[in-house]
C-alpha cells in the first residue's frame, strides 16, 4: 500500500475523548463499573457471560440465515463437533461443557485420573498431532479472520471472497475458522481461485457448523490449539471487520512479530474505516503512553483494496522464503 494511503487514518487528538467508556443509565454511587457504565456483581457477571454467548450464537446464526442456509440449531440430529455433549436447556439453566472449559476449571474430583490435567494432555497432545498431519503440505498459507454474521451482499463478505480469489489463484492455501460470514467468503474465494481451502472449527457451548466451501475441515476441542495451527501454517493474516474473537488473533500476532516469534510476517487491517478508530486510540493513548512504540504501528498494514492486500502478502512470503534461506545458508 502507498506510503500515502495511510492518512486516511491519521490519528485526531481533537478526537480523543478522555472518558474511558460511555455511561449508560449512570448510577451516582462510587465503585468500578463495566464498560457499559453498569454496576456489576457476581449474579449480573453471569447474567452478562451468558448474554454473551448467547450473542455470539445468534451472530454466527445469522451468519447461516443470510447466507440461505438451516443454522445447525435449526436442523433435526445436528451434528456436534468434538466432545460437545447436548444439553437439555429446557429443563436445565446451564451453559454446555466445552473441552476448553474442563481443563480451565479446577477439578473436583482429583482423584479421577481421566478427569485430571495429566489426562488432558494426552487428549491435547493427541489434538496437536492431528492438526500437525493434517495441515503438513500446507507451504504457503493465509489466515482470514472476520465475523461469522457477515452476509453475502456486504461489502465486506464480497471482499474477502475476492482477496481469497486472488491469493489462491497466487498458490495459497486460504485457511478460516470454518464458520460462516467472513470465513465462509473467504472458502468460497478459495475455492474460486482453484486453491485448497481449510477449516479449523471450534468446539462452542453451541454447534457453529462449518460453511460448504471447504475441502480440509478439522475440529479442535482446544482453542490455543487451533490458534497454533493459524499461526503455524499461514505467511500472514489479514483481519476483516469482526468481533472479539477477530481483535485476539490479530493481537496475538502482533504480540508474537513484537517478540520476534514470528518474521516477515504481514497483518493487514481490511476495512480502514472499521479500523480507525482503534489505530487512533492506540496511537494517542497506547504510543503516547509510551505502552508500545510508535514503530509498533507499523506492524499493521490497512486497505480498502483486495489487490493491494493480496500484493502485500505475496511480497512479504518472498521476503520470509529468502530470510529463512539466508537463516539457513541455502542458496538459490
Amino acid at each position: 500500500m502507498p506510503q500515502g494511503d495511510s492518512a486516511a487514518v491519521r490519528p485526531d487528538d481533537d478526537n480523543d475523548n478522555d472518558a474511558p467508556f460511555p455511561i449508560q443509565d449512570a448510577d451516582p454511587a462510587p465503585g468500578a463499573r463495566s464498560a457499559s457504565g453498569k454496576r456489576i456483581d457476581p449474579e449480573a457477571r453471569a447474567v452478562a457471560q451468558k448474554n454473551s454467548i448467547e450473542g455470539l450464537k445468534e451472530r454466527t446464526e445469522a451468519g447461516h440465515l443470510a447466507a440461505g442456509r438451516q443454522p445447525p440449531s435449526s436442523q433435526p440430529g445436528a451434528r456436534t463437533s468434538g466432545a460437545h455433549r447436548a444439553i437439555d436447556t429446557a429443563i436445565r439453566d446451564a451453559l454446555p461443557m466445552t473441552e476448553d472449559a474442563k481443563l480451565l476449571q479446577g477439578s473436583s474430583r482429583p482423584d479421577n485420573f481421566t478427569q485430571t490435567d495429566p489426562w488432558r494432555v494426552m487428549r491435547i497432545m493427541s489434538e496437536f498431532i492431528e492438526g500437525f498431519d493434517v495441515l503438513a503440505d500446507v507451504e504457503k498459507g493465509v489466515t482470514i479472520f472476520g465475523s461469522a454474521r457477515t452476509g453475502p451482499d456486504d461489502p465486506m463478505y464480497r471482499a474477502s471472497q475476492e482477496t481469497a480469489r486472488l491469493l489462491a489463484a497466487a498458490g495459497f492455501t486460504i485457511i478460516t475458522g470454518a464458520g460462516p460470514g467472513i470465513m465462509e467468503a473467504a472458502n468460497k474465494g478459495a475455492r474460486d481461485g482453484g486453491g485448497r481451502s481449510i477449516g479449523c472449527n471450534i468446539e462452542l457451548p453451541f454447534e457453529q457448523g462449518a460453511n460448504p466451501y471447504l475441502d480440509t475441515l478439522i475440529n479442535f476441542r482446544y482453542f490455543f490449539v487451533r490458534k497454533t495451527m493459524f499461526i503455524k501454517y499461514s505467511n500472514a493474516f489479514i483481519i476483516f471487520p469482526g468481533g472479539f474473537g477477530t481483535l485476539d488473533e490479530l493481537f496475538e500476532a502482533l504480540t508474537l512479530i513484537q517478540t520476534g516469534k514470528i518474521y516477515h510476517f504481514p497483518v493487514i487491517l481490511f476495512g480502514r474505516h472499521y479500523w480507525a478508530a482503534l489505530v487512533r486510540w492506540l496511537h494517542t493513548r497506547v504510543v503516547g503512553e509510551r505502552k508500545i512504540s510508535a514503530g509498533d504501528l507499523d506492524l499493521m498494514l490497512l486497505t480498502d483494496d483486495p489487490r493491494e492486500a493480496a500484493d502485500a502478502v505475496i511480497e512479504a512470503y518472498d521476503a520470509q522464503i529468502a530470510a529463512a534461506r539466508r537463516r539457513t545458508g541455502e542458496t538459490r
